[in-house]
């Protein structure tokens, strides 16, 4: 069976956005490539050369990945998708939700649902959509 994960896409900051994440959700970055750290180094735009190429954020044996537009692709934030995580209790939860709002946008504010103890959807700073769950219900 394939494995699945995430692979963001940033407009020049995404080693900031990576470095936030994996303080926030308690992960460890074990890559954290510019194109200049490359083979392909000799063969990108001089723009490129701080942008980061490739980052890997384990969290809890899970992968996110994340890189940079290089200046000659069209660089478009995120529509139509979020990233789910889900905590054992609504407490973590929030914390985390609270977090990633800070500077960025809360498009559902965070409170108990029918199927959590609580639940919000925010789009952090670097415009990464989240939806926080905790605490879950049977359904």
């Amino acid at each position: 069976m394939p494995q699945l994960n995430a692979y963001l896409s940033f407009n020049g900051n995404c080693a900031e956005a990576m470095r936030f994440y994996e303080t926030t959700l308690n992960g460890k970055l074990e890559a954290l490539l510019t194109f200049a750290e490359t083979p392909a180094a000799g063969q990108i735009a001089a723009e490129d050369a701080d942008k980061v190429m490739h980052a890997h954020l384990v969290i809890d044996g899970q992968s996110l990945m994340a890189a940079d537009a290089p200046s000659g692709m069209k660089y478009e934030p995120m529509k139509g998708c979020a990233l789910a995580l889900t905590y054992e209790t609504a407490d973590d939860a929030k914390r985390v939700f609270e977090a990633l709002g800070e500077g960025g946008k809360i498009t559902m504010p965070f409170g108990p649902s029918f199927w959590a103890d609580g639940f919000g959807m925010v789009d952090d700073r670097f415009g990464t959509h989240w939806i926080v769950n905790g605490g879950m219900k049977p359904l």
